[in-house]
């Protein structure tokens, strides 16, 4: 009787090990969560997160009111990017992530420079990824508070204009 391969042993054992092991690091690894809002990048990241949770109301609240085509109400809000969904879909997508690279602060404006990446998957062994990144304006308001003014990604250009959308 043939004794077993210890070779075949260890190398079988070493591939489920690090199975397991990418497996515990994929499930324990932390959710993203909402920031604080009392700094313009945790304003800008929460805005982005919002929409990428599909959670409107919270994005609509991070709008400056006082934007030319503000939307009136949340619906309207919501309205919008429905139309103009193809704006949006990317954020929504489960392999895209959000990071704030820099913020640069002027009194009370500020700039944010986000970084999106998007993960794609081909076949097996082929991965790619795709970087972009794009600035937030903001205003603080009287109260204190941080408001976006402009955005270069996931903004609707109608926003900026008289009359709004529609």
């Amino acid at each position: 009787m043939k004794k077993p391969d210890k070779l075949l042993i260890g190398i079988v054992s070493s591939v489920i090990l690090l199975v397991v092991i990418a497996f515990a690091v994929a499930l324990l690894r932390p959710k993203a969560t909402y920031q604080s809002e009392d700094s313009p990048d945790g304003v800008a990241f929460n805005y982005l997160f919002a929409l990428q949770q599909r959670d409107y109301e919270r994005a609509y609240g991070y709008l400056l009111p006082s934007i030319r085509g503000y939307p009136r109400t949340s619906e309207a809000f919501v309205d919008d990017i429905r139309d103009y969904s193809w704006s949006f879909n990317e954020l929504e997508s489960a392999s895209t992530t959000l990071e704030v690279e820099s913020a640069n602060l002027n009194g009370k404006r500020a700039e944010v420079k986000m970084k999106e990446t998007r993960f794609y998957e081909g076949g097996l062994f082929d991965s790619r990824q795709y970087t972009n990144f794009f600035t937030i304006t903001l205003r603080q308001g009287e109260d204190g508070a941080w408001k976006i003014e402009e955005a270069d990604s996931y903004w609707l250009w109608c926003w900026n204009e008289f009359g709004g959308c529609k």
